[in-house]
């Protein structure tokens, strides 16, 4: 709610433990009605927060996926047929307004900014057509990756990934119904408020409703899974030299009809 954070288990009568609980219950409907009209509960600035869905039983990456990433890497290969995927743990992700830690054994905390989607309903092999059906709602996402530990093995980027609270998520989800998912959306990134990243999902390689059919065709989609659908050109580690995140640094990513995704990089406690 605008200005504002209602308490859905004292408005509803029903005791949802998560956003996840929500989805998986199908309960959107009768929480708008719970809440409309009323006044929040608590103001944003009164809260810590949290990814807005805490235990997805899948985060899926994306790599790869905008115009002219793949020439980012300078291996003159072909365009990719299929696209890059990865998981990461919750644990290496944090909520909007909480610290990014910069580990102790790198320099190299990089950040990546993303357009998240969310699933409402679950299913295995849903065709294209009918994908748009299962998307709850949008978020953002900071993908932060220790570039260094991405080829510490032969053929995964795993352990650069899952660094504990590299990574944020948030700050909500915008519902479908509020925000089409099928429409053109914009990602910014800016670091210090200096813009690195900028573009929209009319420049995907896979765009959503892709994802979905492929990731559905090998494992089944669960309600309040989230796929992170990849990230625009001019992340840190494209510049020369280098630009990685210090402490102190402040990262937002931001989609218009979102929001902003705000977190302050501190060191490693």
């Amino acid at each position: 709610m605008e200005g504002g954070v209602v308490d859905l288990t004292r408005r509803i009568g029903r005791d949802f433990s998560d956003v996840r609980a929500l989805i998986a219950a199908n309960a959107l409907a009768d929480a708008q009605e719970a809440v409309a009209g009323q006044k929040p509960d608590y103001a944003l600035e009164e809260l810590v927060l949290l990814p807005p869905v805490l235990a997805p039983e899948k985060l899926w990456c994306i790599g790869v996926n905008y115009a002219e990433r793949n020439a980012e890497y300078k291996d003159s290969s072909d365009l990719p047929k299929y696209p890059s995927l990865f998981v990461r743990s919750m644990s290496s992700m944090t909520g909007s307004g909480q610290p990014l830690e910069k580990p102790h054994v790198s320099e190299q905390l990089d950040y990546e900014g993303e357009l998240v989607i969310v699933i409402g309903q679950g299913g295995r092999h849903i065709p294209r057509e009918k994908a748009w059906a299962h998307i709850f709602g949008m978020t953002l996402c900071n993908e932060g990756t220790i570039r260094d530990w991405l080829r510490h093995g032969k053929f995964n980027v795993t352990q650069g990934k899952n660094f504990d609270r590299s990574g944020s998520v948030g700050p909500w989800i915008v519902t479908a119904d509020e925000l089409d998912p099928r429409g053109t959306h914009d990602i910014v990134t800016r670091v210090n408020g200096e813009v690195r990243q900028q573009d929209t999902t009319e420049r995907l390689m896979f765009p959503f409703d892709f994802l979905i059919s492929y990731l559905s065709t090998f494992a089944t989609l669960k309600p309040g899974d989230m796929i992170v659908t990849g990230t625009p050109t001019g992340a840190g580690a494209r510049f020369d030299p280098p630009r990685w995140l210090k402490v102190g640094d402040v990262v937002e990513v931001e989609s218009s009809r979102i929001g902003v995704l705000r977190n302050t990089v501190a060191a490693e406690q």
